[in-house]
């Protein structure tokens, strides 16, 4: 039995890629499962290792804040550990991190704090500039810049590169995987380095990001943007130790989301865009290894945290990463693909369509009886009422009703019937075998985007 949550961090297990996955690799791969550590990352590590350092040395004492810059796990991980421990921690997040990282972070009751992305390394709105400000104007505040903590690379060593060496039984070939920080192959390459000195320790970047031409030029340039998140960097940390690495690699947003996707659909192993960005590399060195190789890689973080992006078809296509429909079979089905379903009853309370119209982002709402369509929730009499303070927890959709007109569009007509009825008026119900979902302007901007006119 563990004391408590932070005693469940690390001991990950490490599972074998089944043989097939990718026919063109022979010897064996294995997967280390960091997504399972209690936060959902591997930065759980280095979030744990990092405060207990800092309570030791005394820069962070009993009271005192948190503030740090995360792409979101170390963020979850030190939101975590702070919760466990008694401390108020500061999160500063770029805008381009999914919606669900943000929210499980500030779920630990961390205060976050979102920069933009888009900004270069020494623009005073860079979430690294954000966080150093924060830290220095509170009071009793620790920043531990992991980007640039030596704690960061320890914890690697002295725990994830021991567990998988002796996960390996003490046999290991090569070592594949990311940099952010660059704590992470940093730590792991040297312990591999000094218990199994012929081990190949190779690097992964995404396209955009500096490291890989930095370590094979020692020139720095100017980054690029991308869309996987927890690898890659715009300057050099100096978490990350070059000189352990024996060769690097470079991937593209497409591969590394599109095997994350294949992995768990394959394995059931449901993992994040930095887990595929790492098998995508891995699987791409091991088909020219021998079979009786043995190569290790992490699987970074968690699936879950990328529901709205990774795992949404909708979101892939948006980026070119999936095939579009094409327009000469496309259905108003087609542009409605992933759109929430839902519907109120006359008997439901006002409070309940307001917490469904809000949740669900079905507009307008329909509201069925008996499998007839009555009308629609009249949201601006909604907003009268809880403008007037009145207690719609009392109060019934019946007393909500819109039952003027709507258009009403069946999953299986053309998708031109969609934008031929949207030019008229802001948004349509498309009715389909689970109920009623809306189709607005917007969804068809973004929707037709999606549609394959080649012929």
């Amino acid at each position: 039995m563990s004391a408590n949550i932070l005693d469940a961090v690390g001991n990950t297990p490490l599972v074998r890629l089944p043989a097939g996955f990718d026919p063109e690799v022979k010897c064996e791969v294995l997967l280390k499962l960091e997504f399972m550590n209690p936060s959902g990352s591997i930065k759980d590590r280095i979030a744990l290792h990092m405060v207990r350092q800092a309570e030791k040395s005394g820069a962070l004492k009993k009271g005192g804040r948190i503030v740090e810059c995360s792409s979101g796990n170390t963020g979850a991980g030190l939101a975590m550990v702070a919760a466990a421990l008694g401390y108020d921690i500061t999160v500063v997040i770029p805008d381009k991190m999914s919606s669900e990282k943000i929210a499980a972070v500030r779920g630990w009751g961390a205060d976050v704090v979102i920069t933009p992305a888009n900004v270069g390394i020494e623009d005073p709105m860079h979430y690294t500039k954000v966080a150093g400000q924060i830290a220095a104007e509170t009071e009793g505040a620790w920043w531990p810049d992991q980007y640039h903590n030596p704690d960061n690379t320890d914890a690697h060593y002295q725990y994830t590169g021991a567990e998988i060496f002796t996960q390996c039984d003490r046999r290991i070939d090569h070592f594949i995987a990311g940099a952010g920080t660059g704590g992470t192959i940093s730590g792991i390459g040297r312990y591999l380095k000094k218990h199994a000195p012929n081990c190949k320790i190779v690097g992964v970047d995404p396209v955009g990001s500096v490291l890989e031409h930095y370590w094979r030029t020692k020139e720095l340039v100017e980054g690029g943007s991308y869309a996987v998140e927890g690898v890659g960097e715009e300057e050099v940390p100096r978490a990350w130790d070059a000189s352990v690495i024996d060769d690097y690699l470079v991937v593209n947003d497409k591969d590394s989301f599109l095997m994350a996707r294949k992995l768990a659909r394959a394995t059931g192993i449901f993992a994040g865009g930095s887990s595929g960005f790492n098998l995508a590399a891995t699987l791409r060195y091991a088909r020219n290894l021998p079979a009786d190789a043995r190569v290790v890689t992490l699987l970074p973080d968690y699936g879950k945290a990328y529901l709205s992006k990774i795992y949404n078809d909708d979101y892939l296509r948006d980026c070119n990463y999936l095939e579009g429909v094409s327009a000469s079979t496309a259905t108003v089905g087609d542009l409605c693909s992933i759109k929430n379903t839902a519907t109120l009853s006359p008997n439901d309370t006002i409070a309940w369509g307001i917490r469904q119209a809000g949740e669900r982002q079905v507009r307008p709402l329909p509201v069925i009886d008996n499998d007839s369509l009555l009308g629609i929730f009249n949201e601006d009499k909604a907003i009268d009422l809880l403008s007037n303070g009145s207690d719609t927890s009392a109060m019934l959709v019946s007393d909500c009703l819109d039952d003027s007109s709507i258009l009403v569009l069946d999953v299986s007509q053309p998708w031109q019937d969609a934008t031929a009825a949207l030019t008229s008026q802001d948004s349509v119900l498309v009715k389909n075998s689970d109920g009623y979902s809306s189709l607005s302007r917007n969804d068809l901007l973004r929707s037709l985007k999606r549609l394959n006119h080649t012929h």
